[in-house]
């Protein structure tokens, strides 16, 4: 089986140090400007309203905005990269996965800033633990990225992972088991009309109980 996950907020918690990492690079470009911490909330509040669901959908191709050009955008990444902590002892999971067999690809969306995604993997210590590292966004949609992966491994059955379990919606296969992982940050925007119209779908608390969706897919498919 091919298992793909995402980064943010499935593998890794970078959301409850955006705020910090806003406050550091504030710290670095602009050290004069007064109510540091008042400006880290504002400019979180603004990041955090990009993770709503009609920001994440990537039906399209997505357009980088001004602000993510700037030197303080890309040190508010970097910032991030570095206090970003994984989940569910994350890292072992991705190598239990590749010992008992299965391919496991990064399929994840990528940062405003082009590259940073790359960048963010190897800083938090997982570009290694991939059998492949799949982009998507920026100048290619979701759907397109999927075709690349059909292309790639052909009609393998892939279990995709994910805490916005928006992007399922009609994206995938025939052969695509879809995987929430409930991640309470994002899960606030998930509505039933949302998991009403994705197929196939499990929903896990914790990463490890992938493994019971593997067996479970291997039974209800004969594998």
């Amino acid at each position: 089986m091919i298992i793909g996950f995402d980064f943010d907020g499935t593998l890794i918690d970078s959301y409850s140090v955006i705020e910090e990492a806003f406050s550091r690079a504030l710290k670095k470009h602009f050290p004069w400007l007064p109510f540091n911490s008042l400006w880290a909330k504002l400019l979180t509040k603004a990041e955090l309203h990009f993770e709503r669901p009609r920001f994440g959908k990537y039906s399209g191709k997505t357009r980088q905005p001004a602000f993510f050009k700037t030197k303080f955008a890309r040190t508010w990444f970097e910032e991030r990269a570095k206090l970003s902590k994984p989940i569910d002892e994350s890292k072992n999971l991705l190598k239990k996965l590749r010992e008992e067999g299965h391919k496991v690809i990064s399929f994840s969306a990528e940062d405003f800033l082009t590259g940073m995604k790359e960048y963010r993997l190897k800083v938090a210590g997982f570009y290694e633990l991939f059998d492949d590292i799949i982009i998507f966004g920026g100048n290619m949609s979701l759907c397109e990225t999927f075709q690349i992966l059909r292309e790639k491994y052909g009609d393998e059955v892939f279990i995709w992972v994910d805490d916005k379990p928006w992007r399922f919606v009609g994206r995938g296969d025939e052969n695509t088991e879809y995987v929430w992982y409930y991640f309470p940050p994002t899960a606030k925007y998930v509505t039933k009309e949302i998991l009403d119209q994705i197929p196939h779908l499990h929903v896990i608390h914790d990463l490890w109980s992938i493994f019971d969706v593997i067996e479970r897919v291997k039974q209800e498919r004969g594998l």
